[in-house]
């Protein structure tokens, strides 16, 4: 069946099975937060499966073709959201949509074998491995993994030096940028814990602090976007910290730390930065529940993809006990509310940020596949939340 009449076809039964679900379970403390947060998922989950085939919606010079790569990271980042969604909503349908998706790609990769951003589908395929428990699945990534193991790049961070013939920076064969921290050492890390082999684990910590030594501020505790941004300032003078570019930094360390050992020896060093984080974002966040695309600027619109990451890595922190719910949860409570408004009736998400590598303009019509996953992440944690203290309704 083509994947538009698949999805579409999964509109209906999404929101009908999980009704029907809600309404056969006895009703319990914070089953309202729970069935909220999975409804509003599969509308959105739903809206974007029924539109995998076709991404007209996408104006070609927003980065159409990158769009319909289906091993690229932005692809990646959505179906990264549905393994989530997949495992909190518990709906084989999810499952089955991405089983298909890595069947369909040979759970391979593109042509770029050091790029972060090629290597996010790889935790699609470490998850599918997982659920279906087919460590076949798992030969591309490990090929494609120890190749840079057999041969390690000490290529310098900085962002500007590029080919002279033209082509990605010299320092992308490492993580010199924020969103690589998303896109691949949880990749590593998970592939670390399915196999058991302590060797991917041990290069994705080490570039993990080499990235952060380099980007991440220790008097703002927010990352610049990459190097060209460290000395950067806006019109107004402020530094410059792109909205989803921390998102994607704070979203990639919960990831990390959801797959790293209990007893790894990085561990607390991790969950420090993630708490440092966390307090600084809350401070940051919008009236309307919305941080801003330039996170040390006034808001000047919604915008979802910083949002939805956000949201997730503070309900994935209040969830497994690194954050106090006291202190976090008005802030979540008020995203999550804020990226349901964002959604049109039809399950479209809008607000979403263009492609980009910096803060820019974003309209109501503006959606993209990664903003649609940082909304599953964000939704997948906020339904295993607790009733918020003195209210057992919804977040």
């Amino acid at each position: 069946m083509p994947r538009r009449l698949l999805g579409a076809f999964l509109v209906a039964a999404a929101l009908i099975g999980l009704l029907q679900a809600c309404a056969a379970t006895p009703a319990k403390p914070g089953a309202a937060v729970q069935s909220s947060a999975l409804v509003e998922g599969a509308r959105v989950a739903d809206w974007q499966l029924s539109h995998m085939d076709n991404f007209d919606y996408v104006p070609a010079s927003q980065f159409r073709r990158d769009t319909e790569a289906p091993r690229d990271w932005i692809q990646a980042a959505f179906y990264i959201g549905l393994t989530a969604y997949a495992d909190a909503a518990k709906a084989p349908k999810y499952t089955d949509a991405i089983l298909a998706h890595g069947q369909a790609e040979g759970w391979g990769f593109d042509k770029r074998p050091r790029h972060a951003d090629a290597d996010a589908t790889g935790a699609v395929w470490v998850w599918a491995a997982a659920r279906t428990h087919d460590p076949a699945k798992l030969a591309p990534v490990r090929a494609r993994f120890d190749t840079v193991l057999a041969s390690p790049s000490s290529v310098d961070l900085g962002f500007e030096a590029k080919p002279p013939q033209g082509g990605d920076p010299y320092c992308q064969a490492r993580w010199c940028w924020s969103d690589a921290i998303f896109m691949a050492p949880p990749t590593w890390i998970s592939l670390s814990k399915e196999t058991g082999d302590p060797r991917y684990l041990a290069p994705a910590d080490s570039e993990f602090w080499a990235t952060t030594s380099l980007l991440y501020d220790q008097n703002d505790h927010l990352y610049f976007r990459d190097s060209r941004f460290i000395a950067k300032r806006s019109d107004a003078g402020a530094k410059i910290f792109w909205g989803r570019g921390n998102g994607w930094a704070f979203a990639g360390v919960a990831r990390i730390l959801q797959d790293l050992p209990k007893d790894h020896p990085s561990r607390p060093r991790y969950e420090a930065l993630f708490r440092q984080m966390a307090t600084k974002i809350v401070t940051l966040q919008g009236e309307q529940g919305y941080w801003p695309v330039s996170l040390l600027e006034p808001q000047q619109t919604p915008e979802t993809s910083g949002t939805g990451f956000f949201v997730y890595g503070l309900a994935w922190g209040v969830n497994h006990g690194v954050l106090p719910a006291a202190r976090y949860r008005p802030a979540i409570d008020k995203g999550w509310s804020a990226l349901v408004s964002a959604v049109e009736p039809d399950g479209k998400l809008g607000w979403v940020q263009r492609v980009g590598a910096a803060p820019d303009q974003v309209g109501p019509d503006d959606t993209q596949l990664y903003g649609v996953g940082a909304f599953l992440l964000a939704a997948s944690e906020v339904s295993r939340l607790s009733p918020a203290p003195g209210s057992a309704a919804q977040p």
